[in-house]
């Protein structure tokens, strides 16, 4: 855990911290670089502040792909003890 992912810009994310791993899912928090914040296919919480910014969390199961800002697919390919495989990629 503590492990960081960094992503393009365009993502509307900062760089993403592992904060968790269990056999069920991944946790993941990432600063927001946009004004806006969207999430499908993964629980997420926190927002974003008036002025933009703020923070996200993610909690993602194996197979789950989430779309991200309508711009990043997140999906948890592996869980294997204390290492997951995610597979980032554009939503196109």
């Amino acid at each position: 855990m503590g492990d960081v992912v960094a992503v393009p810009g365009r993502y509307g994310l900062g760089s993403i911290e592992i904060t968790a791993i269990t056999a069920a899912e991944v946790e993941m928090v990432a600063p927001l670089t946009g004004s806006g914040y969207s999430v499908s296919g993964c629980s997420g919480r926190g927002g974003v502040s008036s002025q933009g910014g703020g923070g996200v969390g993610l909690s993602c199961t194996v197979g789950t792909v989430a779309t991200i800002n309508d711009a990043m697919r997140l999906e948890v390919v592996d869980i294997s003890d204390t290492s997951a495989v995610l597979r980032i990629e554009p939503a196109d």
